[in-house]
């Protein structure tokens, strides 16, 4: 499953990000932000009509992306308590 496919409250854990192409930029800055396997994440909100940007709470940050940013990450959904 796709980052970008996670609905507003779920909770997942991040399982890889792709890289679109050799040397991907935009994808090795997603991993030094901290979307590496096994870390938890949560969706917080997003734009008007479920578009842009993402609010994605991972460990004590947030960060905002866009829908093909976080269809680079892919995920698996948390276990329910």
């Amino acid at each position: 499953m796709l980052l970008s496919e996670l609905a507003l409250g779920q909770s997942a854990s991040v399982v890889s990000v792709e890289d679109a192409y050799p040397e991907d930029a935009i994808a090795q800055r997603l991993r030094d932000l901290g979307f590496v396997s096994g870390e938890l994440l949560k969706v917080r909100a997003v734009g008007p009509l479920g578009a842009e940007p993402i609010l994605v709470k991972i460990a004590s940050s947030q960060f905002a992306l866009r829908r093909n940013e976080a269809a680079r990450i892919q995920i698996t959904l948390a276990s329910s308590p």
